[in-house]
């Protein structure tokens, strides 16, 4: 039985319906949302996003979605939960924000943008609703965000799913070249051969796949480079001695997820063991850490102090993770500055690592679920010692 990605009319009428109640709670009449993430969580709409304005307008009875003519037919045949509203062109003898407005004409009330909007874009939506009594940013759609229903909760668990296996494929590929005892991949190779398994594995066990920007990718980056976080692949080969970290991810139906590993090409060294014993307990702590009820800075700070207990002060580069949903990074931010409080259906990253200048680096992170019984890792790779040594 195949997998379906895209979610129904049904999941997108409890958003609209969601979405109307907090607007009247905040005294919104009409709301503006024009950010890729957005669209995709009111609309079901994945474009590729360009200059060319995209806006989810919504009000109390109607939604609307503010597209280019280059976009008409591929809002169709995705089936969007939006009466669609065509411009031709950007900048367009005929602007896009005007289009819009003409669909609202007369209107009155309190007109909202979301946070992410550019400002750029606030003058032409004044000139288009010249009679609105405020126009004012809200972040409604943003909080909403934070808890995750049911059904986005299914394709994030896939999603983890996927990214387990991708770093399973990076793993057989430079176990199989050690078979061989031919050159080890590079970076770059790696990193390319686990994207078309992702997609590959979509396209043979799913229907109805949401092509998305960023639909499976990764960081794979080895030896002294993976000692800089976010390294990208290079053309640099995988050595045995060395460790290499697989961080690598996917989204399903819009929904992310991302599963990361350290591993040791051939038997570590005692000060490799050292190094991973410091990220193996400090990233357990972490996971342990996420708990409803409990705070962001909580898991941040306890996970952080046991680095810097360890004498790993120098090694410490970032926090301990960010949430996740249809962006791999979004709020909330597991981090020492950020209170907001877990709540059941939150899914974050636990990635507390240690970078050691000139040397490598080390991080394990898994895509985990804030389930009222605790937390839930839906990422699954093992991680003890013995499973992350490739020979």
């Amino acid at each position: 039985m195949t997998f379906s990605q895209r979610l129904g009319a049904d999941f997108y009428a409890t958003i609209h319906c969601e979405i109307r109640a907090r607007m009247e709670v905040a005294g919104i009449d009409l709301l503006l949302l024009d950010s890729n993430d957005d669209v995709i969580y009111t609309t079901g709409f994945s474009h590729y996003t360009t200059e060319r304005p995209v806006v989810f307008a919504i009000t109390a009875t109607d939604a609307f979605l503010l597209i280019p003519e280059l976009e008409r037919t591929h809002a169709a045949h995705q089936k969007i939960a939006a009466e669609p509203v065509v411009y031709f062109e950007f900048p367009g003898i005929d602007p896009p924000f005007a289009v819009l407005g003409r669909a609202f004409a007369g209107f009155k009330g309190t007109v909202a943008y979301g946070h992410a909007i550019s400002l750029a874009r606030v003058k032409p939506i004044e000139t288009a609703f010249p009679n609105a009594e405020r126009i004012i940013p809200s972040n409604i759609v943003q909080q909403m965000r934070l808890r995750k229903y049911p059904e986005e909760i299914a394709l994030h668990r896939e999603a983890a799913r996927l990214s387990d296996r991708m770093v399973e494929a990076g793993v057989e590929l430079i176990r199989e070249a050690m078979r061989r005892g031919g050159p080890l991949p590079s970076e770059v190779e790696i990193e390319s051969h686990v994207s078309r398994h992702a997609m590959r594995t979509m396209h043979e066990e799913h229907e109805d796949v949401m092509l998305v920007q960023g639909l499976a990718s990764g960081l794979v980056y080895s030896g002294a480079r993976s000692a800089f976080p976010h390294g990208m692949p290079t053309g640099n080969p995988v050595k045995i001695g060395e460790s290499i970290i697989l961080s690598l991810g996917c989204r399903v139906g819009g929904r992310a997820a991302e599963s990361e590993r350290t591993f040791f090409v051939g038997e570590p060294s005692k000060l490799q063991l050292q190094h991973y014993a410091v990220a193996f307990e400090a990233q357990r702590m972490a996971t342990a850490a996420l708990i409803a009820g409990h705070t962001c800075a909580s898991a941040d700070n306890l996970a952080l102090a046991y680095i810097r207990d360890s004498g790993m002060s120098n090694c410490l580069l970032h926090r301990v993770g960010h949430g996740m949903g249809i962006m791999f990074h979004e709020p909330p931010w597991v981090e020492g500055g950020d209170q907001t409080i877990f709540e059941p259906d939150m899914i974050t990253s636990s990635e507390p690592a240690i970078f050691v200048p000139g040397f490598a680096g080390y991080r394990i992170a898994d895509t985990v679920l804030i389930a009222e019984q605790g937390p839930d890792s839906m990422t699954l790779y093992p991680r003890k010692l013995e499973d992350v040594i490739i020979s």
